[in-house]
């Protein structure tokens, strides 16, 4: 990092792992309904916790790689600072995996329970990239605009999944 701000810095890049991973997970929830239908529940919770998670690990791997290692020694420290910072992209497939089990408690089909994850993951991608714009206090317009940007491609996965449900 550059001697400007570097706490808006860190938070760009944690916010930009939060709005990516929830744009992974909406694409986790259309993709998986391409053979059939949507999975179980059970099937779609552990798709979008296990897919956040290696989407995680090769996001550190190449962070520490981007810093200079193997030129810089990889150490403990640099190595969980990296884990931290990446750590929100596998957080992101947490509230979609949550909703769909609590829907499924519910008694609901799995189709809902689909569904529902998608629209709690491209409500998460458009939260987290307008809470990312005012962080950083962007003016009212470049929000407006980040909001807008995110539903747009939120909803692209969304016509995505309607499109491969209906063949």
């Amino acid at each position: 990092m550059n001697g400007r701000d570097t706490s808006a810095e860190s938070e760009r890049v944690e916010f930009a792992g939060a709005v990516y991973g929830s744009l992974l997970a909406a694409s986790v929830i259309a993709g998986s309904t391409a053979e059939g239908g949507p999975p179980s529940a059970a099937e779609l919770v552990t798709l979008l916790i296990c897919t956040g998670v290696v989407f995680w690990i090769t996001h550190v791997y190449a962070q520490v790689v981007s810093r200079g290692y193997p030129v810089k020694p990889l150490t403990w420290t640099n190595l969980r600072a990296v884990a931290r910072d990446e750590w929100p992209l596998a957080q992101a497939s947490i509230p979609p995996a949550v909703a769909a089990a609590f829907v499924s408690g519910l008694g609901v089909s799995d189709v809902v329970a689909a569904w529902t994850a998608l629209g709690v993951a491209v409500v998460s991608q458009v939260t987290w990239a307008v809470t990312a714009a005012v962080k950083v206090h962007s003016s009212k317009r470049v929000v407006i605009v980040s909001g807008i940007i995110n539903l747009v491609l939120g909803l692209v996965i969304v016509a995505l999944k309607t499109v491969i449900a209906s063949h």
